[in-house]
């Protein structure tokens, strides 16, 4: 069966290329040009995903994701400005799943759709018994796969897709130095092309939200020139 995925956005080109590109994929695809109708529409009949802008007119995508979560945990994708940390913390507080920044890769977008996808199916079936629950614990970092958890000393730490993907990787070989490419494999895929100083700006926020909980955080090293490793404990 196709998913079916919801594009929200006043850009009618980013809606036309978007969809085309999502459609020779094989998904279904509904477009929107602002936040009302996307609401109505999505309530009446949830997309299996749905990628939002986040500044539109009438009513812009923290208002329509607030909206929609008191009846859908449909996955969402933000599509926002680049470097808008605030509006980052504020959509994922409401419940976003991932943020990618404009301008975007096509290719990088659909391989988030596909992991979000993928993480929603694996949350499903364990909660019908169907699939036991992936959970990795590392000292004081817990890890739940199929939640999408991420918990440091009991706290949630809120990670968007990629960064959880990144925290897993270092954390499942604790003293294991991961090269860069390795992290992007790891977080992207093996066919998304990302630069290698993406990897450091993922691993910089990854620093700040966990000394936003325990300003002592220091699990994750820096081995320069060659990548990053996870403390052992």
């Amino acid at each position: 069966m196709k998913h079916t995925i919801a594009l929200v956005d006043d850009d009618r080109n980013i809606l036309t290329s978007v969809s085309m590109t999502l459609e020779q994929e094989g998904f279904d695809v509904r477009t929107f040009t602002d936040g009302e109708s996307a609401l109505q529409a999505l309530l009446a009949k949830p997309a299996d995903l749905a990628v939002l802008d986040i500044k539109m007119p009438r009513m812009d995508g923290m208002e329509l994701l607030q909206k929609l979560r008191v009846r859908t945990a449909m996955p969402v994708i933000f599509l926002t400005s680049k470097d808008d940390e605030l509006d980052e913390l504020m959509g994922l507080r409401l419940g976003a799943d991932d943020y990618i920044t404009k301008p975007f890769s096509q290719r990088l977008l659909l391989e988030r759709i596909r992991a979000l996808l993928r993480r929603n199916e694996a949350s499903k079936a364990e909660g019908s018994g169907t699939a036991p629950a992936s959970v990795i614990t590392r000292g004081h970092l817990t890890l739940d796969e199929t939640k999408h958890q991420c918990l440091w000393k009991g706290k949630d730490i809120q990670l968007t897709v990629t960064e959880f993907l990144l925290v897993k990787a270092l954390a499942q070989r604790p003293g294991m130095v991961k090269s860069r490419d390795q992290l992007i494999d790891a977080a992207y895929g093996e066919n998304v092309y990302v630069d290698d100083r993406t990897i450091d700006s993922h691993v910089k926020r990854l620093r700040k939200k966990f000394r936003n909980e325990d300003g002592e955080f220091d699990q994750i090293e820096t081995l320069y020139g060659i990548g990053y490793r996870y403390k052992e404990a």
